[in-house]
């Protein structure tokens, strides 16, 4: 099960290689939005410090939705899904594989990108650390979440927007608990109790959302 497991794994990747704008261009958005946000609200020190883990976290959210389309749609459109779906591999492993190729090729960008785009909201140093180990129990959640949502979809006209409908509500816990862990550690409060929930989110979305996602795909390759 691993061999088939790495093997869904290499393939994704080296897809996403040879198709590296689709991650430049999450990453790009992401840095994007993050910049605009100065020019929209001010230059003002006090207040761009005060918003910057919202806006970090929100717009990382959003990028990450950007690319949860490709998950299983490109495979879906030209029938390697259904090949895939009828090889010895179990459909829980080929869903485990993409998802975490997601969050590699996703999820991992932005989580390195987040200080950087941190630093030019000024946020205080305290933040940074809690930031990074937010971001880090937060966005595997959001690629887990994230593709049960893409297979859900998979088939249905205006995927997008209900995609969107589907995923944003589930997101919000993770949005809540990373925003107030990076406020937490420049108030200098522990934020231990927020990093768990997110630790917790993440175990939780392991356990249940394969499974989940792995039943909607062979729904919709039926």
């Amino acid at each position: 099960m691993m061999t088939a497991l790495l093997a869904v794994l290499r393939r994704d990747l080296r897809l996403a290689l040879r198709q590296g704008a689709d991650s430049l261009m999450v990453v790009a958005f992401f840095v994007i939005t993050v910049t605009l946000f100065p020019f929209g609200v001010g230059p003002e020190q006090a207040v761009l410090e005060r918003i910057s883990s919202g806006v970090v976290w929100v717009t990382a959210l959003l990028a990450a939705l950007l690319s949860l389309d490709r998950l299983f749609q490109a495979d879906y459109e030209d029938g390697s899904l259904d090949l895939l779906t009828l090889t010895p591999t179990p459909t829980l492993v080929l869903v485990v594989g993409k998802m975490v190729a997601h969050w590699l090729t996703t999820g991992l960008p932005l989580m390195v990108a987040s200080p950087v785009l941190a630093l030019l909201l000024h946020m205080r140093a305290e933040g940074y650390g809690v930031l990074l180990a937010a971001m880090a129990l937060g966005t595997p959640s959001l690629s887990l979440i994230g593709g049960v949502g893409a297979a859900l979809i998979l088939g249905a006209r205006r995927g997008g927007v209900l995609l969107s409908l589907l995923v944003l509500p589930l997101y919000v816990p993770i949005l809540v608990f990373g925003v107030s862990a990076v406020e937490a550690a420049v108030m200098g409060l522990d934020a231990t109790p927020q990093l768990m929930i997110l630790g917790a989110l993440l175990l939780g979305g392991l356990a249940l959302c394969p499974w989940a996602a792995a039943a909607a795909l062979k729904q919709a390759v039926a």
